[in-house]
């Protein structure tokens, strides 16, 4: 029966008849989601919000779409061995777009511009975290669903990670969260069994159902606080 840490909003995978714990137990690795967790996601929105209304009206239904095909492709069984390029064929399928032409506006707004507003909006306490984790010996990783590589770089946060597994880019997940592909491909890159990963992400129907299918621990970023003091 699957145990629930409540009060830490940590959850651990079912069947895991181990009796130890999630509060005393110490994680080998910490597997990170990319938006939403390592900076804060609504003002990040905001703000391009503004930039969209002021200069990317243009692009703003094919962006929509784009991630309504995203959320779409979740669920799907048929995602290849390129989720982000499926993704970019179905959405200009639908809209009756050139692909490369959507990929541009893409890549320039939902990666390039947004750039200069994570930083702004970094959990400065999470990656000040990661970065002891680190010193003390702890393995870390970047799963996401979007290319991650020039956030990260944006995050100043690129050298807290020693894998990076992002849809879109090299080597990464044949399949979008919940689908716990990424999580495995990134324990299997830091030599880490699944069952001594705590992923952190701010979706439980994303990374907290992936990392239940991959046997790991998973923390709500927003219950991390709690999840720190359990530790000591």
């Amino acid at each position: 029966m699957s145990e629930r840490a409540v009060d830490l909003e940590v959850s651990r995978p079912t069947g895991d008849s181990d009796s130890l714990s999630v509060r005393a137990r110490k994680h080998a690795a910490w597997l990170l989601d990319l938006d939403g967790t390592l900076y804060w996601a609504p003002g990040v929105k905001l703000a391009m919000a503004c930039e969209l209304l002021l200069f990317g009206m243009r692009v703003l239904p094919r962006l929509r779409r784009f991630r309504h095909e995203h959320e779409r492709l979740r669920d799907d069984r048929d995602q290849g061995d390129n989720p982000f390029a499926v993704q970019l064929a179905r959405t200009a399928s639908a809209l009756a777009l050139d692909v490369t032409e959507l990929e541009r506006d893409v890549r320039t707004w939902m990666i390039e511009r947004p750039r200069r507003y994570v930083g702004w909006f970094r959990r400065s306490g999470l990656l000040r975290a990661i970065e002891r984790f680190r010193r003390a010996g702890g393995r870390t990783a970047v799963v996401s669903d979007y290319p991650a590589l020039e956030k990260l770089e944006a995050l100043r946060a690129r050298d807290l990670f020693e894998v990076v597994i992002a849809n879109g880019e090299p080597f990464g997940p044949r399949r979008l969260k919940p689908d716990p592909d990424g999580y495995l491909k990134a324990a299997q890159a830091l030599g880490v069994p699944p069952r001594s990963c705590l992923v952190i992400g701010d979706r439980d129907d994303a990374d907290g159902a992936a990392a239940r299918s991959a046997g790991m621990d998973f923390c709500q970023v927003r219950a991390f606080r709690r999840y720190l003091a359990s530790q000591r």
